[in-house]
């Protein structure tokens, strides 16, 4: 598990690389690492899902 500092660096970088519009598939980090998933937070803040329209039933 990374520190608090290696945690936020993480998100950091997901966020940049979710702003420049690279793909999720430039993630430096291993899929069974911690920081995979904080740096996979911050590339979600940085690129939503585009707004589903509401189904009407």
């Amino acid at each position: 598990m990374g520190t608090r500092e290696d945690i936020v660096k993480a998100i950091t970088a997901g966020r940049e690389a979710g702003e420049r519009g690279d793909p999720p598939t430039v993630c430096p980090y291993p899929g069974t690492s911690t920081l995979r998933t904080a740096w996979i937070r911050g590339y979600a803040k940085a690129r939503p899902v585009s707004a589903q329209p509401d189904r009407a039933e």
